[in-house]
């Protein structure tokens, strides 16, 4: 049995380490890759393939305190109409470089808040999507809702585009922890969208609940988790509030003294954790819940989880192509990302030329370490077998790749020459054991809390 003594001695409560939804992480990217890369990496796909479409959204009505994404406020519909002739453009000239018979395994439409766009605008950018690549067999079309953000003609214009499956996020539902955090959201409002969006027989309902938020204790959250519980969706991500002020400002909004300490933060996971597993739910990696029937779990059992800048998927797709300003495409070659703010963003694709203003390109090594972190964080161990099969190692040098992983660890991690595997009771540490893996600098970014 891990002590809470033991974590402390490993560091686990003073450690700031990445998210690891990619490797290398996005503060490493470069300026190496730019437009022509890009292209050359979006016909390099397979003819008759699959992909998955990312659509960044940037807009909200309100700017959410604890938010660290890249958004901007807007109370009139102006700039949004405007971006998304921008959207129209960009994805234009995607159409002309995709490989004949691409088809969408995965779209998702994020934020920013995507249910800010009018019916009109919705079913215009869904037509654009479909014209360039329409559905594979078994496709999944998920969006972002803000449930203070929508209303039935809004979700009749996004279940005629397909949408199967809708994302709702809850932070927490007490009330004096939303106003810290600048988000006010009733349990009704939230519940009104829910049967809502099953109304229109959409079953498939993503949820995401935060822990580590001012004011939070034991108490409220299991509260709140009881309610959303009441609302059944089929996934649930319970995400570690990341607290960065020096990177998003408006967190400097949050009264930073009334935030729980990584010890209580464990806790505050820990008791969310339980309810939903007494509830039925499989555990998902580090931080995510779902219905044993939900392909998320079905994945996990196979060993099919991966992880991407959405978090978990079950998605194979060829490549994961981001559309909109700051969106990161992922390709067997590298990442490619948007230019982050929208104005450049728009300059660049007026100018008809995408605005990919960095990224990184792959090395044999960036393969072998991102995918040692991607079965950590997916299926906490590594499989000895697979990194001999798909990485060319040789026994000598899995066990020592193996060795260097374990030491410091004093024991805790279970190593054979088949696996190295992280015991359940030592899950907390999956982000820093991820960490020895990372070959680069961490010292060039602020990362969240290990815990």
């Amino acid at each position: 049995m891990v002590t809470q003594t033991q974590l402390t001695q490993l560091g686990l409560f003073d450690a700031k380490v990445p998210r690891y939804t990619s490797y290398p992480t996005a503060p490493h990217f470069s300026n190496d890759v730019g437009p022509d890369t890009y292209v050359q990496w979006i016909k390099a796909l397979p003819v008759d393939g699959e992909i998955s479409l990312y659509v960044h959204v940037p807009f909200c009505r309100r700017l959410c305190w604890f938010c660290a994404c890249r958004t901007q406020g807007t109370q009139n519909d102006a700039p949004v109409e405007a971006y998304l002739k921008t959207l129209l453009s960009e994805l234009d000239m995607l159409a002309r470089h995709l490989p004949e018979g691409t088809r969408l395994s995965r779209l998702h439409w994020g934020g920013g808040t995507p249910t800010l766009l009018q019916p009109q605008m919705m079913t215009e950018l869904a037509t654009k999507i479909a014209q360039i690549a329409p559905f594979a067999p078994n496709y999944e079309f998920s969006v972002e809702i803000d449930p203070n953000e929508i209303d039935a003609a809004r979700l009749d214009a996004l279940a005629a585009a397909g949408m199967n499956r809708a994302s709702i996020g809850v932070q927490d539902f007490d009330e004096g922890i939303q106003q810290s955090i600048g988000r006010l959201q009733s349990f009704d409002i939230t519940r009104d969208a829910a049967d809502m969006i099953r109304a229109r027989g959409i079953q498939s309902l993503n949820a995401d609940i935060l822990f580590g938020l001012p004011h939070q204790t034991n108490e409220k959250i299991t509260q709140s988790v009881q309610k959303l519980l009441a609302l059944s969706p089929d996934r649930v991500a319970l995400y570690g509030y990341a607290h960065v002020p020096w990177m998003a400002k408006r967190q400097q909004m949050i009264p930073s003294d009334a935030l729980p300490t990584p010890q209580e933060r464990l806790g505050l996971f820990e008791t969310a954790a339980r309810l939903f597993e007494w509830d039925g739910y499989d555990a998902i990696g580090i931080d995510h819940f779902a219905r044993p029937e939900d392909g998320l779990a079905k994945a996990a059992r196979a060993g099919r989880l991966r992880r991407n800048f959405q978090g978990y998927t079950d998605d194979t797709a060829a490549a994961l192509i981001g559309v909109g300003a700051s969106s990161i495409s992922r390709f067997a070659q590298g990442f490619a990302q948007n230019a982050p703010a929208t104005g450049a963003h728009t300059a660049k694709i007026r100018e008809n030329r995408f605005s990919i203003s960095r990224g990184h390109t792959f090395s044999a090594e960036d393969k072998l370490r991102g995918r040692m972190i991607e079965a950590l964080m997916c299926d906490f161990e590594i499989n000895a077998e697979e990194l001999r099969r798909d990485f060319g190692l040789s026994h000598a040098e899995v066990g020592r790749r193996f060795a260097d992983i374990a030491r410091g660890y004093d024991g805790l991690l279970h190593v054979t020459a088949d696996r190295l595997a992280i015991p359940p009771d030592a899950r907390a540490l999956t982000r820093m054991i991820a960490r020895s893996i990372d070959a680069y600098d961490l010292s060039k970014a602020g990362h969240s809390s290990a815990i």
